[in-house]
C-alpha cells in the first residue's frame, strides 16, 4: 500500500511539472502571437492615418468644393465622371492631348493617362508618351449642358 501511494505521489509530481512546462510555453506562444498582431495593428493604423492624409486632396473629401456644385445645381460625383471623360476625349488628337503642351516625340504624341480631381478647380494629371512621362496641373470650368473648358496651368516632362 505505501508503494502504491508513493507512485501516485511520484506520477502526480511529475504530471504537475509536465503540465507547468507545457502551459509556460503555450503562454510564451500566445504571448509572442500576441505581440506579433499589436505590431502588425499599429503599422495597419499608421497606413490607414496616412491613406486618409493622402485623400485630402480630392475632390470626394473637399467639402468646400462639394458645397460649390451643389450651390449651382450640380452633382459632384456626376461632374467629376464628366470632367474626367471630358479629359480623356481629347486624347483623339491625332497630335495628342492639347493640353499637354509639347509635340510628339518620334512621332508618339502625349496622352493623358490618369488625373485626380482635386477641388472644383483644380486637376492633376500624369501623361506620357511611351517613353517620356510627366504631369500637368489643370483648371477646369464646368457648366450644365456645355464640355468642360480646361487650361494649363503648369507641367513637368521627367
Amino acid at each position: 500500500m505505501k508503494n502504491v501511494i508513493l507512485y501516485a505521489l511520484i506520477f502526480s509530481l511529475l504530471f504537475n511539472v509536465f503540465q507547468y512546462v507545457n502551459s509556460t510555453k503555450i503562454l510564451d506562444a500566445k504571448q509572442k502571437e500576441m505581440d506579433h498582431v499589436k505590431t502588425n495593428l499599429l503599422t495597419s493604423r499608421d497606413s490607414v492615418a496616412a491613406l486618409a492624409n493622402a485623400n485630402y486632396f480630392a475632390l470626394e473629401s473637399d467639402e468646400d468644393a462639394q458645397e460649390y456644385f451643389y450651390s449651382n445645381n450640380l452633382d459632384y460625383k456626376k461632374v467629376g465622371i464628366k470632367v474626367k471623360e471630358d479629359l480623356i476625349s481629347l486624347n483623339e488628337n491625332k497630335n495628342g492631348n492639347p493640353l499637354v503642351p509639347y509635340d510628339p516625340i518620334d512621332g508618339k504624341p502625349f496622352l493623358i493617362n490618369t488625373s485626380k480631381t482635386l477641388n472644383h478647380r483644380w486637376i492633376i494629371a500624369e501623361f506620357s508618351n511611351g517613353d517620356l512621362w510627366g504631369q500637368v496641373l489643370l483648371k477646369y470650368f464646368v457648366e450644365e449642358g456645355k464640355v468642360t473648358q480646361f487650361e494649363t496651368v503648369e507641367t513637368v516632362l521627367y
